[in-house]
């Protein structure tokens, strides 16, 4: 069955990735606007009244934005956990909440998984797709490291979305304040470029065959360190396909099984 993978931006002004299977679409994250959202999934050639569930990751704007009007809209049910349910204002009857390390099912063959990970002020979580066949899929952004829970799932993906969001040498002479650079640096901010890489070759595995580099910070980061970082760290240990996931999408999707990545022309 395979599963469909698409981001339909990536960064701090908003996030969504659609991650299709068997006929059935959940959007992951929706922190664009709802107009610009249903822009995006006809460019990727989806119909937004398609999409079946929303899947919040946690409450920051570029992540769960426009999610509860999308979800009443196109009449999707939205997921999310308790913590960001709470923190988004959600009332009972508006949201399906799951927990820690507990599977989202969406169909019989189609789940997800939300694993907890660290992020500040944020009941932030990772979350690893499966077909039911034995595909998996994760996406994994806002965490300033990853738990070992998590790379032990990590390491039995078909494709990782993981963020590399910043360079570290770029972000320490920027012009961000200590503070905000402790913060971003820290437990409970967000994976550098070597960091991403880092847990990249901790999970490593023969089926392994793509990975998206996401979240990439537009002040602290260029596609070009990332990409560089990340092949650096993993080295010959990966043989598979590597793309950057940009702020403005969609540009391409990747289904797992296949190597190279089906490009999204806007028309």
């Amino acid at each position: 069955m395979g599963i469909g993978i698409t981001h339909l931006g990536s960064g701090s002004r908003g996030n969504a990735t659609l991650i299709s299977s068997g006929g059935y679409s959940v959007l992951v994250d929706c922190g664009f606007s709802l107009r610009q959202t249903e822009k995006r999934l006809g460019i990727a050639g989806f119909d937004p009244q398609s999409i079946d569930s929303i899947v919040v990751t946690h409450h920051h704007k570029d992540h769960s934005g426009s999610a509860l009007n999308a979800s009443k809209k196109w009449s999707s049910t939205l997921h999310c956990n308790g913590g960001t349910a709470s923190r988004m204002g959600l009332v009972e009857g508006e949201f399906t909440e799951f927990g820690s390390l507990e599977r989202i099912q969406f169909s019989p063959d189609f789940s997800m998984l939300a694993i907890p990970v660290p992020h500040d002020d944020a009941d932030n979580v990772a979350l690893v797709a499966s077909d039911g066949n034995g595909d998996l899929a994760a996406i994994v952004t806002d965490l300033g490291e990853a738990p070992d829970d998590l790379v032990k799932h990590l390491s039995r993906c078909n494709h990782i979305s993981i963020e590399a969001n910043y360079d570290h040498g770029r972000l320490m002479s920027g012009p961000y304040p200590d503070s905000l650079k402790r913060r971003i640096s820290g437990r409970g901010g967000h994976l550098s470029n070597s960091q991403a890489g880092e847990v990249l070759l901790r999970s490593m595995n023969k089926d392994l065959r793509s990975i998206v580099l996401c979240h990439l910070s537009e002040s602290n980061n260029a596609p070009h360190l990332a990409e560089s970082e990340v092949l650096l760290a993993i080295g010959d240990e990966f043989e598979g396909n590597i793309a950057i996931s940009k702020q403005v999408g969609p540009e391409f999707s990747y289904w797992t099984g296949q190597e190279e990545p089906s490009k999204i022309l806007a028309s």
